[in-house]
């Protein structure tokens, strides 16, 4: 696949998750999707998904940076929210707090097949 045709592909899963358009998720995401070599397969994914939306209503990715290969996203997200209670073991409680989290995917089929995340929780930390 052409490496701007990714892109796009890409930045269309992004405008997905930011309607919270659960029945297109499959259009973006395989159907044996990992996370963080955890298989969850896409409903396992999409319940992932939403539970991060109950925990943080307000939440909306925002790509800050983005590269693209035949098969692979690099992306760097930019997050500016306020989780309700508990994010990453540390007691938010609806505090607004910016953060980012590195990703990369793997594609297959032209779908995200895996993928592997790190949340910047030091950024979130030196809010609190």
């Amino acid at each position: 696949m052409a490496r701007d045709d990714l892109a796009d592909i890409y930045r269309d899963y992004i405008a997905c998750l930011n309607r919270q358009d659960w029945p297109t998720l499959g259009r973006f995401v395989h159907d044996d999707v990992a996370h963080n070599a955890r298989p969850l397969g896409l409903a396992g994914y999409r319940a992932m998904l939403e539970h991060d939306f109950r925990k943080i209503p307000d939440l909306r990715f925002n790509i800050e940076l983005l590269i693209a290969d035949q098969s692979n996203i690099a992306a760097r997200l930019k997050f500016c929210c306020a989780p309700v209670g508990t994010f990453l073991g540390l007691a938010v409680n609806g505090r607004r707090v910016s953060f980012c989290e590195n990703v990369f995917y793997e594609f297959r089929d032209g779908k995200i097949w895996q993928v592997w995340s790190v949340i910047d929780k030091a950024a979130i930390e030196a809010q609190l």
